[in-house]
């Protein structure tokens, strides 16, 4: 998920005045402090890149330019630190880079570490920091003594130049770096969630189907054995199985149906939508206008939030009616399909009040896609979800409107 952040202008120091504020003096520490610990930037980068330099033709030369490089992050996470402390700058952590596990091998892993464009830039910072920090020391600590009167102003515009270095080389690249840290966020929701849905269905065959079918077992080996000596009760004993059968059978089709419903693959979101509807304790008008069928994927996740919405309004909106609408929105690369559900009912439905709104919610995020509730108490809900629109390869007739 992306990181929230202050507005623009919580990072800007208190305005200048000729008396010494608490902005001044920090900005004074920071200034001073430029040259012990650039001097150690400096010295740290230029003997990782010697020694890895002079190593290369060593096969212990790469894993140490990468663990060099490795440190250097470190470095710049200690930098954005002290800029956030002393000069108010917040600028975003970086998003970490995953490990052997995650890279697909070692040497993959070693690739990507060496290549790593946010060690660089930590690299290039430390390298122009040094006659930076030695010019800011020299200048603040000679005017400590000299340049007093106008000191303040001296420093807030050093100071301007260390906060425009911060941010244009210990940022993050760009928004695809951030995108990478949501993404990886997310990508823990979906294998969570598809976790407990494995559970659920393990559960569900365990203590049903399986169950029942056990029994079945049971009850017609006995009637086998009653089978010559009282065919009467035999003939009873097969009649019940056979209502077991069906009753299992039934079960099966349920839990098939939790899994990803024939009807959603044979016809499409709107006879599914429909189906599903049919069985709200609330009359539910459905409207589905699609030109085309989205991508399986997607059109499952449809289904289930849909279902999981009405499932809501049949638990606990005390509603007299709702409303399913479907659409798709939008030309090319922002294509969206849209839904929105829609209830009279109580209200004040909120994500984290145990109402699944927050699974649902990361569900979508987990795809890119955005979930906004509107529930105000006594006024009804009113549910809005956008989902990426792909296509599929095959496409089913146009829908349409059902009431």
């Amino acid at each position: 998920m992306s990181v929230n952040t202050p507005g623009p202008d919580s990072d800007r120091p208190s305005p200048v005045r000729a008396v010494f504020s608490v902005d001044t003096c920090k900005e004074i520490g920071y200034t001073l402090a430029n040259l012990p610990v650039t001097i150690i930037g400096f010295v740290y980068t230029v003997f990782m890149i010697g020694t890895a330099g002079g190593m290369s033709v060593t096969v212990v030369g790469l894993p140490l330019l990468a663990a060099g490089l490795f440190l250097s992050r470190l470095t710049g996470r200690f930098e954005r630190a002290r800029a956030r402390m002393l000069l108010g700058v917040r600028v975003d952590e970086p998003s970490p880079l995953p490990g052997p596990g995650r890279s697909g091998g070692f040497f993959p892993w070693l690739w990507a570490a060496i290549k790593d464009p946010v060690a660089w830039r930590t690299v290039l910072f430390h390298l122009i920091r040094l006659p930076w920090g030695v010019l800011t020391f020299t200048v603040v600590l000679t005017g400590l003594f000299v340049l007093w009167p106008v000191l303040p102003w001296v420093v807030r515009g050093l100071a301007n130049a260390d906060r425009a270095m911060v941010r244009g080389l210990l940022s993050p690249s760009d928004e695809l770096e951030r995108r990478i840290a949501e993404l990886e966020s997310d990508r823990g929701v979906v294998v969570d969630t598809a976790a407990a849905d494995l559970r659920r269905i393990e559960r569900d065959l365990h203590d049903g189907a399986q169950a029942r079918l056990v029994a079945l077992a049971m009850d017609l080996g006995l009637a086998r054995e009653k089978l010559t000596e009282d065919p009467q009760a035999a003939a009873r004993m097969v009649d019940e199985a056979h209502g077991e059968v069906k009753i299992a059978l039934q079960e099966l089709r349920d839990l098939a149906r939790g899994i990803h419903p024939a009807v959603l693959t044979d016809r499409g979101l709107d006879a599914a939508l429909s189906a599903i509807a049919s069985r709200c304790t609330v009359p539910v008008r459905v409207t589905v206008d699609l030109p085309t069928r989205p991508a399986e994927a997607i059109e499952g996740i449809a289904y289930f939030t849909v279902s999981e919405l009405l499932q809501n309004i049949s638990k606990h909106a005390a509603a007299r009616r709702a409303e399913v609408e479907v659409w798709r929105s939008g030309t090319g690369p922002g294509t969206r399909l849209m839904l929105r559900v829609t209830d009279d009912g109580r209200g004040g439905a909120h994500p984290g009040t145990g109402s699944g709104l927050a699974g649902l919610a990361e569900r979508l995020d987990a795809v890119d896609g955005v979930f906004v509730v509107d529930s105000p108490e006594g006024a009804g809900t009113t549910v809005t979800a956008e989902l990426p629109w792909r296509d599929r390869t095959a496409t089913a007739p146009a829908a349409q409107s059902r009431g």
